[in-house]
């Protein structure tokens, strides 16, 4: 049985004409050998009636505090109406579809409401209802604790679910459908010049998703790794060939596939000659882990600690240096650019040759770090668009 997870986002379902469209792709897999398992997100986005946020919206936010159990069950009513709605989009073309929760189609969790952990995926009610010749529409983003109660996965678990399945159905393929073409080798609101990658590498699509890049969720990248499965992102909207995301990556000879970019970062910077006495400078970076405070681009020497953080947890993070009595500086209104490449690794000059390039244009650079398959560099928010459309053009282009 050739298997095809078909997962279609928000945007895809949130109209009768664009569910028609969703309804198209689904019989053109079943015309081409393929028996599909349909993964559905919430219908619109906030402001329209069945999407997740508005759904939020009718609840007290202490409530939502208070109640994760009950805000999970609220949250997940948005991906159950979508999975009705489409299988009567299908009856009306005389097809059969099976409706099913998170839960029903066997996604079990722990008891983390509102961003629950997988246990394990019983897959057998779905071979079930395929063997029956029938379409299974699974609400996504969303499983069962094993006491019985609904659990959601956190935000962009829609695409964890078309993963998750993928994987226990040993599916042939996971698309991932939205309102764009692809992927793309910058913002193309940011870069006219941008263009679609036609392939990319599991490791270079992760490192787009988790560094800016809201295409498809990184976790879901994780486990469709994991099992060597291919990802394809897809445009609900065209008949555009897409993204292709296996082990082998792109093929052409550019050293970077693409760059992407993350704002809201605050540059921090602690030296041991203004806290020489202070025993907490050596226990900084646990302290701020301990406190849920996520850094990014750390560098650590011995007389200074350079890092990043995300702007809105700032406020915490002064808080703490004046409870500790440490002095530091910061910078605010960073970006973070990433530039990816699979190829990067190896080659001698790149980091050289961007420097060059946004020193030729006056832009300062901050910070920088590296791995394998990504360079990083910190620039001040209002240099951003300049910078990206620089090193699209020089690495890209020419």
């Amino acid at each position: 049985m050739k298997i095809l997870v078909q997962k279609f986002g928000g945007t895809s379902v949130s109209t009768p004409e664009r569910r028609n469209l969703v309804v198209e792709k689904v019989i053109k897999s079943i015309k081409d050998g393929y028996h599909p398992v349909v993964v559905v997100s919430a219908m619109g986005r906030k402001g329209e009636p069945y999407a997740t946020d508005t759904l939020l919206s009718l609840i007290s936010n202490d409530f939502k505090k208070d109640n994760l159990l009950s805000t999970d069950l609220l949250m997940s009513c948005g991906e159950i109406i979508t999975s009705v709605v489409l299988s009567d989009d299908f009856f009306k073309k005389g097809y059969e579809c099976v409706p099913l929760t998170g839960g029903q189609a066997g996604i079990v969790t722990d008891n983390n409401y509102n961003n629950a952990s997988v246990l394990k995926v019983e897959g057998e009610k779905i071979i079930e209802i395929l063997n029956q010749g029938k379409i299974p529409v699974i609400a996504g983003f969303q499983g069962m604790s094993e006491e019985g109660y609904v659990t959601t996965l956190g935000r962009g678990g829609s695409d964890v679910t078309a993963a998750l399945l993928g994987v226990a159905l040993k599916a042939e393929e996971i698309d991932i459908y939205t309102d764009v073409d692809g992927i793309m080798t910058a913002d193309p609101r940011i870069v006219s010049e941008a263009c679609l990658i036609d392939n990319m590498s599991y490791n270079e699509v992760f490192q787009f998703a988790d560094q800016g890049a809201k295409v498809i969720h990184p976790r879901a990248v994780e486990i469709a790794m994991a099992a060597n499965i291919p990802i394809m992102i897809k445009n609900t909207m065209s008949n555009c060939q897409g993204t292709l995301i296996n082990n082998l990556g792109h093929h052409n000879n550019n050293i970077v596939t693409g760059i992407t970019h993350l704002t809201n970062r605050v540059q921090i910077n602690v030296k041991l000659d203004d806290n020489n006495e202070n025993k907490s400078y050596d226990d900084l970076l646990d302290i701020l882990a301990d406190n849920c405070i996520s850094i990014d681009l750390i560098n650590v020497f011995p007389k200074e600690k350079i890092f990043t953080i995300d702007s809105k947890d700032h406020n915490k993070l002064m808080n703490i240096m004046e409870t500790l009595n440490l002095k530091y500086t910061f910078i605010d209104d960073c970006s973070k650019i990433s530039i990816i490449g699979s190829r990067i690794r190896g080659v001698p000059g790149v980091m050289a040759k961007i420097l060059r390039t946004l020193n030729n244009e006056k832009i300062e650079v901050l910070q920088t770090a590296d791995s394998h398959t990504t360079i990083w560099c910190l620039v001040k928010t209002p240099d951003i668009y300049k910078a990206i459309n620089v090193l699209h053009k020089t690495f890209l282009i020419e």
